[in-house]
C-alpha cells in the first residue's frame, strides 16, 4: 500500500474520543453482543464486534485489491450490495468484504451477496477492534455509504494506507450542526477521504463547509436507486391473494408514530366509496404493533396482526404487518404505497423500492432525506404529495377509481428510477480511479 497522503492533524478531541471509547469498550460489546445475541447470532460471530474475524481473508494474487465497504444496516448494505457487483464486473479480481452492524443486514447479506464477497460485522469504534480487524482482513480501499464517520476506524484505515471513499453521502442538520461545532476535529476525518460522493448538492456544500477538499468532493444522485428490488416471498404474496379473494388494496408503509391516526382517517373515508377496501398498514418498528392496534380498533376498523398467524377474515378491513423482512413482498401486492416518515418533519423513506416493485408512490412533505428524490420524481408523475388525511384518501381514490392514472405514475416511476440508475456507472468510474483499484494502477 502506498503511504497515505498528509492530511489535517489530528485534535485533542480525537485523541480523547479514541481514550474514552477504549474505556468504555467492555460495556459497549456487552450491549451490542446482546442485541445479536437476542436475534439468534453466535457468540463466535458476535465477537466480529471486537475485530475478531470468524472467516479468513481469501486469498487472492498481490495485484488484486481487497474492497471493503461499509454500511450501518439494510438501507445502505443494499447499496454496497450494489455497487459491489458493479464493481466486480469491472474488476473481475477483486474481492470483497462488507460490513454492518445489525442482524438484519447480516441476514440480507447472506442471501443476496455474490460469491466473491464476504459479510462480517463491524468491529466497534474502538483502537483495540479496529487493529484486529485491519490485522486480519488489511483491505486495500475502505468505502463507507451514507453516514457512517467512524474517527478511530477511519484515522487507523488511514493510517495503514488504506485508501477511503464516502459514497451516497447525506448528513442530517443536526450532525452538520454538531460537526460544525467542532470544525478542526471535522476537517480531520473530511481529510481522511479520497473521494467524497454526496446524494445532493446541498450535502455537498455541508461536507465543503466541513473543511472537505473541494477536488475530492462530487454530488452523484442517490445509489438506492440503483440497489436490486427487495426480496419476495411468494408463498405469502400468493397465501394473502387468496385471502384477499380480489378485493382492492392499498399500503401505508414505515408509518411513525404520529402518523397512524391521519392513515386511519383515511381508510374510514375511502371505505364509504370502497367499502371492500383493505389497507395494509407496516409500521417503521414493528413493536410498535400493540399501540397502533389499539389506534385501529378506537378508529372502529377491524384488523389482524401478521405476527399472530391468525386466519385473515374476508372482512378485515386493516392487516398490521408487525414483521421484519417482508417489505418487498408487502409491496409487491399493491400498485398504491404511502411512504411515511413524510407527513411529519421526520424524512421521509426510499421511494426506489416502491417503484421496482411496481407501485407508484405517496409521500407526504416531510422527505428532507430524499431532496434530491421526491421532487423530480413528483414532477415525472411517479409520485404524489399529500399533506394531510383527505389528501391521502383522495390520491388513493383517485388511482383506485381511474386506472389509467394509476398505470401512468406506475410508469413514470419506473422510469425514474431508470434514468437515476444510470448514475451508478459514472460512481463506479470515479471509485476505481480515485481509489487506485485497477490492478495495472497498484502494481505500479
Amino acid at each position: 500500500m502506498t503511504k497515505p497522503e498528509q492530511t489535517a492533524s489530528p485534535t485533542l478531541l480525537f485523541y480523547s474520543y479514541r481514550a474514552v471509547t477504549a474505556l468504555l469498550a467492555p460495556f459497549a460489546y456487552r450491549k451490542v453482543a446482546a442485541k445479536l445475541a437476542a436475534h439468534g447470532i453466535s457468540e463466535a460471530r458476535q465477537r466480529e464486534r471486537l475485530g475478531h474475524a470468524s472467516k479468513a481473508r481469501p486469498e487472492m494474487s498481490a495485484s488484486a485489491p481487497l474492497i471493503w465497504f461499509h454500511g450501518a444496516s439494510v438501507g445502505e448494505s443494499l447499496a454496497a450490495i450494489t455497487l459491489i457487483n458493479r464493481l466486480h464486473s469491472r474488476l473481475p479480481a477483486a474481492r470483497f468484504l462488507l460490513t454492518s452492524g445489525t442482524a438484519t443486514s447480516a441476514e440480507m447479506a447472506e442471501n443476496r451477496l455474490p460469491d466473491c464477497a464476504e459479510h462480517q460485522f463491524a468491529p466497534l469504534d474502538t483502537a483495540g477492534a479496529v487493529n484486529r480487524f485491519l490485522d486480519h482482513w488489511r483491505p486495500d480501499a475502505g468505502i463507507f455509504v451514507e453516514s457512517e464517520l467512524w474517527p478511530v476506524t477511519l484515522a487507523a484505515a488511514k493510517a495503514r494506507g488504506t485508501r477511503l471513499a464516502l459514497v451516497n453521502a447525506r448528513l442530517s442538520a443536526k450532525s452538520v450542526a454538531g460537526w460544525r461545532k467542532k470544525l478542526p476535529t471535522a476537517r480531520f476525518i473530511m481529510g481522511l477521504f479520497d473521494l467524497l460522493l454526496t446524494q445532493n448538492n446541498a450535502v455537498a456544500e455541508d461536507l465543503l463547509s466541513l473543511g472537505a477538499n473541494p477536488a475530492r468532493v462530487f454530488p452523484s444522485g442517490n445509489l438506492k436507486a440503483g440497489s436490486a428490488a427487495l426480496p419476495q416471498k411468494f408463498d405469502v404474496l400468493a397465501e394473502m391473494h387468496t385471502a384477499l379473494a380480489g378485493r382492492p388494496l392499498w399500503i401505508a408503509s414505515s408509518t411513525h408514530k404520529g402518523e397512524e391516526e391521519a392513515v386511519l382517517e383515511a381508510h374510514k373515508t375511502l371505505l364509504r366509496d370502497h367499502p371492500d377496501l383493505c389497507l395494509l398498514l407496516v409500521p417503521r418498528h414493528p413493536k410498535r404493533a400493540e399501540e397502533i392496534g389499539a389506534k385501529i380498533t378506537q378508529a372502529g376498523l377491524t384488523y389482524v396482526k401478521r405476527s399472530s398467524a391468525s386466519p385473515f377474515p374476508e372482512q378485515t378491513q386493516v392487516y398490521l404487518a408487525d414483521t421484519l423482512g417482508e417489505l418487498g413482498t408487502w409491496y409487491a401486492l399493491s400498485p398504491i404505497v404511502f411512504l411515511g416518515g413524510s407527513l411529519l418533519p421526520i424524512g421521509g423513506h426510499n421511494p426506489f423500492e416502491v417503484a421496482q416493485a411496481g407501485a407508484a408512490v405517496l409521500t407526504g412533505p416531510g422527505y428532507s432525506n430524499f431532496l434530491e428524490t421526491f421532487p423530480p420524481m413528483i414532477a415525472s408523475g411517479g409520485a404524489t404529495e399529500v399533506t394531510n388525511a383527505l389528501d391521502l384518501a383522495r390520491a388513493v381514490d383517485l388511482w383506485l377509481t381511474e386506472p389509467d392514472q394509476l398505470q401512468k405514475a406506475q410508469g413514470a416511476a419506473r422510469n425514474y428510477v431508470a434514468d437515476q440508475s444510470g448514475q451508478l456507472d459514472v460512481v463506479v468510474d470515479r471509485l476505481i480511479s480515485s481509489l487506485s483499484l485497477n490492478s495495472s494502477e497498484r502494481a505500479s
